[in-house]
C-alpha cells in the first residue's frame, strides 16, 4: 500500500506498465522536470487507454483508489479527462486520453526521467520539453491568458532548455494556434 503521494504515483505507473497502457507525465510535474521546480497538488498524464482496459485498470488499482469504471468509460467515450484519487494520501491524478495527433506525438517523444513529487523520486516517461512547452502555451491560451503560473512555467522551460527542437515547436505551435504566444514568450526571454 502506498503511504505517500510519490509512492501513489509509483503504484499507478506500475499498474499502467503492467497493463501495457502507454502513458506520459505532463502538466506541472513535467514542466518542473524540464524547467523551474514548483510544487503542484496533482499529476497530469496523457494515456492511451481504451474502454476495454478500464475494468483491468480499476481492478488492478484496488480499494485504495477512487476509480469509478463507469465514469472512466463515459469520459473516454466523450474524449475528456478523468481523475483517479489515491484515498490514503488524497493524491489526485488527472488522466487525459490520447485522442489527437498531438497526444500521440507526446507519447512517442516522451523520455524516461526522474520526477520529484512530494519529496519522492519516481522514474517514468515524461513528455518532452518541447511538448510540455506547447501544452503550457495551449493551457495559457485556453485559460484566458491570465495564469501567471502557466506563463512562469513557459519561461522556466525556455530558460533551462537551450537546445529545443524549434522546427518541431513551430510546426505544432501553428497547428495548436499558439504561435503568437510562443513569439511573445521568446521575445521576453532574458
Amino acid at each position: 500500500m502506498a503511504s505517500s503521494p510519490g509512492s501513489a504515483l509509483r503504484e499507478l505507473t506500475e499498474v499502467l506498465v503492467r497493463l501495457a497502457v502507454p502513458y506520459a507525465i505532463g502538466g506541472s510535474v513535467a514542466s518542473a522536470s524540464w524547467g523551474v521546480f514548483r510544487s503542484t497538488l496533482d499529476v497530469d498524464m496523457v494515456v492511451h487507454l481504451g474502454t476495454a482496459s478500464v475494468g483491468a485498470l480499476t481492478a488492478s488499482l484496488g480499494r485504495n483508489w477512487y476509480a469509478d469504471p463507469d465514469y472512466i468509460r463515459e469520459s473516454l467515450r466523450a474524449a475528456r479527462a478523468f481523475n483517479l484519487v489515491h484515498i490514503p494520501t488524497a493524491g489526485k491524478f488527472d488522466l487525459f486520453p490520447a485522442i489527437s495527433d498531438f497526444h500521440s506525438s507526446q507519447l512517442e517523444r516522451a523520455r524516461t526521467r526522474d520526477v520529484q513529487y512530494f519529496g519522492d523520486v519516481v522514474t517514468c516517461p515524461v513528455v518532452s520539453p518541447e511538448d510540455i512547452l506547447l501544452s503550457k502555451l495551449r493551457w495559457y491560451r485556453d485559460g484566458g491568458e491570465v495564469s501567471e503560473r502557466q506563463w512562469t512555467d513557459i519561461h522556466g522551460i525556455l530558460a533551462i532548455n537551450e537546445n529545443l527542437d524549434f522546427a518541431y515547436v513551430n510546426r505544432w505551435a501553428a497547428s495548436l494556434g499558439v504561435s503568437d504566444l510562443l513569439a511573445r514568450a521568446l521575445s521576453e526571454r532574458s
